[in-house]
This record gives C-alpha cells, structure tokens and sequence, in this order.
C-alpha cells in the first residue's frame, strides 16, 4: 500500500468523523462500552443552545433562534433517531424494499443534525474584532488573508442556490481547508473532509428577520463568528494528526 493511500484511510475516515461530531456537540466522544467490551450507540439528542436566545439580538432575534433551534434542529434529531430504528426493524425482518428512501433519510436528518449543533457553536454573544494570531496564520496560508477567506465565505453563504450551508473544512487528504457549499446537505459532500465552521442559510435561519435579504444576515453571522471555537476547531484536526 503506497503512503498517500495509508495517510488517506488514516486522516479520511472514522477520527475525522469523529472530530466533526466532536466539535459539534462540544461534549466527550469516547464512547460507552457494552457488555463485550465494543462501543455502545447512543440515541442522539438534542443539545442545547450554548448561549441564551437573545444573545445574538440584535444580529439574530430570540424568537428566530428559538423556532429553529426547538423545531427544525429537533426535527433533525427526531428524524435521525427514527430512520435508525426503521433501520433496525427492516435488518430484523429482513425487508430492505424501503432501503432507498431510508438511506436518503439517513443521510439527510444525520448531516442536518450534525451541522446545526455546530452551527449554533461558529457564533458567539461576544465576538472578537479580529481572528487570533494563529487562526490569522492559517487562514492567510491557505486563502492568502483573513480578509481572502471571509470574502470568499461569504460569497459562498450568499450564492448557495435554493437551501443550503457554507462550510469552512479542512481537508486531510491535500492537508488543504475549503470553502464548501453544501446545497442539499444529504447529497453533497467531500468525504474525510472535517468542518470547522458553517453557516446556515436554509431560509429558516433568517426568513423571519430578513425576509430575501440572506445578504445581510450572513453579514449578521460573521459579525457574530466565535474565532477562539474556530482556533480549537484548527488545533483539533491537528492533534489528531488530520
């Protein structure tokens, strides 16, 4: 096996995942052990928002963060949870004549999920004026300024067609970070690719407030970007040698 190929299934696959999923929910991955000593799943749940609903005003109104977050993020983890023991039932009676639309399901409640609990932790009550010196670094490496990427984020964020997300990931294979818009997030991804920041503009994000206007709230969303989570999102998929 060549080295790119061993750096490739060691950077792309389950410890990039799980650094996602990681930064996403803040809290402890290491899974609970079962009776034979293997990792035991846990039904996903619903994390709560990391600040109070109007901690973001005037930028985001409480009453918009509380419909998203209580509704549409829930729905994301109810569905998950659901489409999993669909799943488990159809293994059990071995009928897979659903298998098609269950597997889309799953890939739509599971990314929708994974991408809101980071979504509420890219933004902070209180924002630092600029990046910190290592995230400046960084970011001016691999998009030639803070000033390149948030343009080019940005922009991304603004022109994703219909609903969808901007992602900021760092991608192991070329060691690069990307830019990424995510259209139908069920359906487009860069496999291995970890993301360290998103922004959400399906239109429930910031209809309410906004109205067509996605321009200004995805000006709203940067001027709340939490930099220090961005700064240990950078030295998490470092640490673990991504």
């Amino acid at each position: 096996m060549d080295a790119d190929r061993r750096d490739f299934l060691k950077t792309a696959g389950l410890g990039a995942l799980a650094f996602s999923l990681g930064c996403a929910s803040g809290g402890d991955l290491r899974a609970e052990e079962g009776g034979d000593g293997e990792p035991a799943p846990r039904t996903y749940a619903l994390p709560p928002l990391p600040y109070p609903e109007d901690a973001l005003e005037p930028d985001l109104e409480a009453s918009v963060l509380r419909v998203h977050h209580d509704r549409h993020h829930a729905g994301y983890v109810k569905g998950l949870n659901g489409v999993l023991e669909a799943l488990e039932n159809a293994r059990k009676e071995s009928d897979f004549a659903r298998i098609k639309n269950l597997s889309r399901d799953l890939a739509f409640h599971g990314s929708g999920h994974l991408l809101h609990a980071l979504y509420w932790r890219s933004m902070t009550p209180d924002p630092a004026a600029s990046p910190p010196a290592s995230v400046a670094k960084v970011l001016g490496n691999h998009f030639g300024s803070v000033k390149g990427f948030l343009a080019q984020f940005t922009a991304a964020a603004r022109k994703v067609e219909g609903s969808g997300w901007a992602v900021l990931a760092w991608e192991p294979l070329g060691r690069r970070l990307l830019v990424l818009q995510a259209e139908k997030h069920q359906n487009l991804a860069f496999w291995g690719a970890v993301p360290i920041l998103v922004c959400d503009v399906w239109e429930h994000a910031y209809y309410d407030q906004y109205q067509n206007r996605r321009g200004d709230y995805v000006d709203a969303f940067v001027r709340r970007l939490d930099w220090n989570r961005v700064e240990r999102g950078l030295d998490g998929v470092r640490k673990r040698g991504a």
